[in-house]
């Protein structure tokens, strides 16, 4: 005769020891799921420039949104990368370096496309430069950091680019001539300032002060922030509202790193970034006329382009585009002016 066994239900007892297991068991899975992540965000401003209080802004905001989950640290003045700005773009694309906030001409080195934010007067106003940012140029530009291995995660508003100069104020179109100018090392700058009769000087940025001091140079152009922030004023005389560029600032990760991370933290992390970035535009634009006050104060002179000069200067400009297609392509560069009803 066989003998059937009947199993019993699980005592009290062992039904706790096999839910306390299966606990455990899952316990590896629910600990990977909450695991924090620790990202180096580097950027070559000083820690209390515009750039660097929105990358001190951004950590905030991405630990808030992914609850903990990712840390950033922010590490400013370039010291993860030497100063050279060029080789913080290689070493995210490597992995060396997590994420980045730079200018979008460093960038522009890697992708072409970006060099349409160089455009000379390319954006009457920053309504339209940041339209231009939000809208499918400046998805298409994020995206294109892709072949580089780096995920752009958002663009945020710079705002326009002045001139200062040692003694020659700048108000007319001819203004220009025969200025030695330095300039980032872009031949859209380069072209520009060469068409209005500057001479261009291609030159890193750490070298600039000096340069101003030894007077081998007559004068610089930036946002008014970097003048201000860099002690330009002691070497410079004149600030001319020139605003002949708007271009912006990129905020990108390392792609390996950014796919690595689980969906609703990368979802948290760019609503992070997409605030952070609005958050520059609003402060930036308050504040810049502050800063030109700031600059009166120390003793510089701030003059206004003269009635229909801008127009000459957006002339010249605009007729070097055909020269600037290769540079940024074709394609792109209409698609850009059609955007903004250029075309």
């Amino acid at each position: 005769m066989t003998t059937r066994r009947v199993s019993t239900p699980a005592s009290p007892r062992r039904r706790l020891v096999l839910a306390a297991g299966a606990v455990a068991l899952a316990a590896p899975a629910v600990l990977r799921a909450q695991a924090t992540t620790t990202f180096r965000l580097a950027h070559g401003d000083p820690a209390n420039s515009s750039v660097g209080v929105t990358a001190t802004r951004f950590a905030e905001l991405a630990a808030a949104k992914t609850k903990g989950r990712v840390t950033i640290q922010v590490h400013p003045d370039g010291v993860l990368f030497g100063g050279n700005q060029n080789a913080a773009v290689n070493q995210l694309g490597a992995g060396a370096l997590q994420m980045v906030m730079l200018a979008s001409n460093v960038f522009a080195s890697f992708e072409p496309r970006i060099n349409i934010m160089s455009l000379p007067y390319l954006f009457s106003n920053y309504d339209e430069l940041q339209k231009f940012m939000a809208g499918a140029p400046g998805q298409t530009m994020l995206r294109s950091l892709e072949r580089i291995n780096v995920e752009g995660l958002a663009m945020a508003l710079r705002t326009f680019r002045h001139t200062t100069t040692r003694e020659q104020p700048i108000t007319t179109a001819d203004g220009f001539k025969g200025l030695k100018i330095r300039v980032p090392n872009n031949q859209l700058f380069v072209k520009f300032f060469q068409a209005v009769g500057a001479n261009p000087t291609p030159m890193a940025f750490p070298e600039v002060y000096t340069a101003l001091q030894l007077k081998v140079i007559d004068g610089q152009e930036n946002p008014v922030e970097v003048p201000f922030n860099n002690r330009f004023y002691e070497v410079q005389k004149q600030l001319s509202l020139t605003g002949h560029i708007g271009d912006a600032f990129i905020l990108a990760a390392n792609r390996a790193a950014w796919s690595g991370l689980p969906a609703d933290v990368r979802s948290g992390l760019m609503e992070a970034a997409r605030e952070a970035a609005a958050f520059k535009a609003t402060t930036d634009i308050a504040e810049e006329q502050k800063i030109i006050g700031e600059l009166k104060k120390r003793g510089m002179t701030v003059n206004e382009l003269a009635p229909g000069e801008k127009a000459k200067l957006q002339k010249i400009a605009q007729d070097l585009y055909p020269q600037f297609e290769s540079m940024v392509g074709k394609d792109f560069l209409q698609q850009g002016l059609a955007f903004l009803g250029r075309r």
